[in-house]
C-alpha cells in the first residue's frame, strides 16, 4: 500500500491517497516471464522424480510396449516387493522382474555406517582445523591457509588413483577403513566454510571466559562450538548426503558385498541381470528407495543450510 501526504497552503489539512486494498498490481512481462522460467524451472527439477517413481510403479514386461506413457504402465507394487525380497525367483520372473537379488537391509546398513562415520571425522577435524585458523596464532598461519585454498582448486577425481594405491598398498580393500580413510581428516571445503563462520562471531564472550581462567581447549567446546551449532550441523548434512551418493570411490575399494554402498549395489544389480532386458522397474523402485532418506534431510533441514551458507559470508 502506497499513501502520499500533501501540505495544502493556508494551514489546511493534509489531503491523504491510498491504493485500494483489494486492487492487484498488474502483470507484466517481466513478471510473467520470471514466473513461467520459475515453473520451467521446477518441473526440469521434479519432473525425474516423477519419472522415477512411475517406472517403479510400472510392470517390467509392460514397460517396452508403451515407454512414452506419462503414467505406469501395467501398475504393479511388484518391484517394491522385489526390492524388499518379498517375493521369490519364480515369482520375480513372472513379474517381470530380472532375477538378480538386491539385499536393500545390508547395502543399506553399508551405506549409513560409511556415511555416518565418514560424516563424524571429516566434520570434527574441520572443525578442529578451522579454530586453528580462525582463533590460534601461530607461525606461518596464513601460508598454510592459502595452501589449503589451493586444494579446493583440485578436482577430486585427480585424487581417486594415488588413493587407491595408497589404499591397496595398506591392504584396505574392501574394508570400511579403505573407503573412509582418504576423505576422513581433510576437507578444504568443510575448514574454508568453518573459518568464514568463526571469523564472523564476536569475541567478546570468548574474552570473558579467557579472563575467567578458561583454556583454548575448554573455549573451544564450551564457547566457540556451541555458538556454531548452525553451520555444523550443516556441514553435517552436506557430507552425508555427498557421502551416501558416492559412487566412483566405493566402486575402486569396495568389491565386497559386505562393505559395499547402496549406490554401488544398484550398479551391480543393473548389471548383474541374467534376462536381456534389465528390470528397469525394480531399479527405479531401489533409486527411489535410496533417494527418500536424502529427501527428507533436505525438507527438515533445508532452510538451516540457506541460512548458514548467507552467514558465512560466501557470497
Amino acid at each position: 500500500m502506497t499513501t502520499t501526504a500533501m501540505i495544502a497552503p493556508e494551514g489546511r489539512a493534509a489531503t491523504h491517497t491510498a491504493t485500494p486494498p483489494g486492487r492487484r498490481r498488474r502483470l507484466s512481462i517481466g513478471r510473467a516471464v520470471a514466473w513461467a522460467y520459475i515453473a520451467g524451472f521446477l518441473l526440469v527439477t521434479i519432473f525425474p522424480f516423477y519419472w522415477i517413481l512411475r517406472t517403479a510403479l510400472s510392470n517390467n514386461f509392460a514397460l517396452s510396449t508403451d515407454p512414452a506413457s506419462m503414467l505406469p504402465v501395467g501398475f504393479s507394487l511388484g518391484a517394491f516387493e522385489r526390492v524388499f525380497g518379498l517375493t521369490s525367483q519364480a515369482e520375480a520372473l513372472a513379474q517381470g522382474g530380472s532375477g538378480a537379488s538386491l539385499d536393500i537391509p545390508l547395502f543399506v546398513r553399508n551405506s549409513v555406517i560409511y556415511a555416518g562415520l565418514l560424516t563424524f571425522l571429516v566434520v570434527t577435524c574441520s572443525a578442529f582445523a578451522a579454530y586453528a585458523f580462525a582463533r590460534l596464532q601461530w607461525p606461518g598461519r596464513n601460508l598454510v591457509f592459502s595452501i589449503l585454498l589451493a586444494g579446493l582448486m583440485v578436482p577430486g577425481i585427480l585424487m581417486l588413483l594415488p588413493n587407491f594405491v595408497l589404499i591397496n598398498d595398506l591392504g584396505l580393500v574392501n574394508t570400511f577403513a579403505g573407503l573412509m580413510l582418504p576423505g576422513a581428516l581433510f576437507s578444504a571445503f568443510n575448514i574454508f566454510f568453518l573459518r568464514q563462520f568463526m571469523l564472523g562471531l564476536s569475541r567478546e564472550v570468548e574474552e570473558a571466559a579467557l579472563i575467567d581462567g578458561a583454556g583454548p581447549v575448554k573455549l573451544m567446546f564450551r564457547i566457540t562450538f556451541p555458538m556454531m551449532s548452525g553451520p555444523l550441523t550443516t556441514l553435517s548434512v552436506l557430507t552425508f548426503i555427498g557421502t551416501w551418493n558416492d559412487y566412483f570411490w566405493p566402486l575402486l575399494v569396495a568389491n565386497d558385498p559386505q562393505v559395499r554402498p547402496l549406490t554401488l549395489a544398484l550398479g551391480v544389480f543393473q548389471q548383474a541381470s541374467p534376462q536381456t532386458q534389465p528390470d528397469f522397474a525394480g531399479l527405479m523402485a531401489a533409486t527411489l528407495v535410496a533417494a527418500v532418506p536424502m529427501l527428507l534431510l533436505f525438507v527438515i533441514f533445508g532452510k538451516r543450510i540457506v541460512n548458514s551458507i548467507g552467514f558465512s559470508g560466501i557470497k
